[in-house]
């Protein structure tokens, strides 16, 4: 019914959803990947390999260096009870499909966890579900066998329709795309055995970068907070 009902709003509101997507192509402020270590060692304790993927979240735009990203926030938090061979894989822009061959380009090292962060770019670039789900199974499967990942743990998309940069009706018809998107990936990490981890950080100023679109340090700080809950309390 969701997807019936998406596909009237897109028919009917298709010129203007287009027009703003323009827009906002061509006005948004194009932030940098912060510099700074993409993989180490790190902390004290029990041995744990860590391997991040994904898109310009994973990348850490929107804070002003990999410290105060998600990875960096993430080891730091993980390193006070263990060592951290870490390593980021991650391309602003990225999509699930983009990221396979992203993944491919790296010397697969035996992994205890591996983090997906993905799900913006599938929703903007207006890939069909059934495809998304599709590159997704191939993704999880070449980090269970190339990877050796023990543990697949899947980050939720982040509610469009929260973005300050999007204009409405644009901002209403991708955050309903993004709530569709997100169901059926949590489905599909139930079924796959895979762990998922909801976006549920409320997206007020404060926990936004300048862009209104990306992630500030703050989100970076409490996602990496409720990932490392997941990872040490499994």
């Amino acid at each position: 019914m969701n997807s019936f009902f998406e596909t009237i709003a897109k028919l009917l509101l298709s010129p203007l959803l287009v027009a703003q997507a323009l827009s906002v192509r061509n006005t948004a402020t194009a932030l940098p990947e912060p510099p700074g270590h993409r993989s180490g060692q790190f902390g004290t304790g029990t041995p744990l390999r860590l391997l991040i993927v994904g898109d310009s979240s994973a990348a850490g735009v929107g804070a002003k260096h990999q410290t105060e990203a998600l990875s960096g926030q993430l080891v730091q938090a993980l390193g006070v009870s263990h060592q951290i061979h870490w390593q980021l894989v991650a391309r602003s822009g990225a999509t699930t499909r983009a990221a396979l061959p992203l993944l491919r380009s790296q010397t697969p090292v035996q992994t205890d966890i591996a983090l997906v962060v993905l799900g913006v770019n599938d929703v903007t670039s207006q890939i069909p579900l059934a495809n998304l789900l599709s590159a997704r199974a191939k993704l999880y499967e070449h980090l269970l066998k190339e990877w050796g990942a023990k543990r697949v743990i899947v980050a939720g998309i982040p509610p469009l329709a929260s973005f300050p940069l999007l204009p409405q009706p644009l901002r209403w018809f991708l955050g309903l795309q993004a709530r569709r998107f997100d169901i059926a990936l949590v489905n599909q990490a139930e079924e796959m055995g895979l762990d998922y981890i909801p976006f549920d950080v409320p997206l007020t100023a404060e926990m936004m970068a300048d862009d209104g679109f990306h992630p500030g340090p703050n989100t970076y700080f409490l996602i990496s907070r409720k990932v490392a809950q997941k990872i040490l309390h499994h």
